[in-house]
């Protein structure tokens, strides 16, 4: 049993939910108060329980959802319990429709708005810019990417409502239904997932976008991992470090700490040449990066020799399916690519994207998923 005055307020969190992409439906917001009066609205978990239960039909509502609850009752004293009226025995506060006619008074829909507009801004902030509350708000942000893997051809077929007509299938199916074809069998070629390559420099001029940047390979690495796709993420410094095992983890806080103590040489100097020619050796020509996408992380500050680099993107080209460069000065409008590792590599790669953000993130995501 919960009061009109807590109704209203879960009543402006289901229209924040809205504002946010969730789409709530009206059944689904009265399911929400009924769990809450079973649960009590005086604890935070139980509203924070009951209404992922409720409210959230796919896995991206359960990541907005996690977004706008500590957002939306931080603005408010939260969630609690006011002082029962015995009278009534369920919730019965006139639920908002899909057009929100009945939807909070319009000071609370600009709260709403300007929470959620708060959010975008975050994402499109350059990351080096970041206070250190909103580097721990943006680290909660990255369950909001969704990777997917690319994908290839293979030779191999598989049955598809259209396409060619697969003739094997049509007479045999004709046969078994004594030799008269009633529908054409067809078929395409099939699909698989394609291997995707992290190359994350951890360099002293990158450190400001490391943490983030290994958020965005762990991400990718669960992600995809999920969809039957691989991702393989090395870190690049002085030396090559493969932390593909660390970032498998589902977790991303024990995911970062693996991987950290597996990375020696942080902050340190770039030796982008030397790095990429140990990779291409030991990883690339055996067959890791032959067929794959490929994603250099960098600045461009090589303290090698730029004409090892360029040899070393020029190999990578030639085995890799596409090359992505993303530099986080590219998200800049004055940027000029002057560093001598960028011009070495830039006739090299496929795609020279910005990398200084989280909205940049995932444009690199989208980009990887239609190569």
């Amino acid at each position: 049993m919960i009061s009109r005055d807590a109704d209203e307020v879960l009543l402006a969190f289901v229209h924040a939910l809205r504002v946010a992409g969730v789409a709530v439906t009206p059944d689904r917001a009265q399911t929400f108060l009924a769990a809450v009066a079973v649960v009590g609205a005086d604890t935070a978990r139980g509203v924070h329980l009951a209404g992922r239960a409720t409210l959230c039909a796919s896995p991206d509502d359960l990541a907005r959802f996690d977004l706008v609850f500590p957002a939306f009752f931080s603005r408010h004293a939260g969630p609690r319990q006011a002082p029962a009226d015995r009278s009534r025995t369920t919730a019965r506060a006139p639920l908002p429709d899909r057009d929100g006619d009945s939807g909070p008074e319009e000071g609370e829909s600009e709260v709403i708005r300007a929470l959620v507009s708060d959010t975008d801004v975050l994402r499109s902030r350059d990351i080096a810019e970041l206070s250190a509350d909103d580097r721990r708000r943006l680290a909660g942000l990255f369950a909001s990417l969704h990777p997917r893997p690319p994908l290839r051809r293979t030779a191999r077929h598989q049955r598809w409502h259209r396409g060619e007509v697969d003739v094997g299938r049509t007479l045999r199916n004709a046969l078994r239904q004594g030799g008269e074809a009633a529908e054409l069998a067809r078929r395409r070629r099939g699909r698989r997932p394609r291997r995707v390559i992290l190359l994350v420099d951890v360099s002293g001029s990158m450190r400001a976008y490391a943490d983030a940047l290994l958020r965005f390979a762990h991400r990718c690495t669960v992600a995809t991992r999920r969809q039957g796709g691989t991702v393989e993420t090395f870190t690049v410094g002085t030396r090559l470090t493969h932390v593909t095992r660390a970032l498998r983890t589902e977790d991303p806080e024990r995911a970062l700490a693996a991987a950290g103590a597996t990375v020696p040489d942080w902050s340190g100097g770039t030796r982008l040449g030397e790095s990429l020619q140990v990779f291409l050796d030991r990883w690339g020509r055996p067959g890791m990066a032959r067929g794959a996408v490929v994603v250099v992380f960098s600045d461009g500050w090589e303290r090698g020799e730029p004409d090892l680099l360029a040899d070393q993107a020029a190999r990578l080209r030639r085995i890799a399916h596409r090359v992505i460069w993303a530099t986080p000065h590219q998200g800049r409008a004055d940027y000029e690519p002057v560093q001598r590792g960028v011009l070495a590599v830039l006739p090299h790669c496929d795609h020279f994207v910005a990398g200084h953000s989280l909205a940049a993130f995932a444009e690199v995501a989208e980009l990887v998923a239609r190569s």
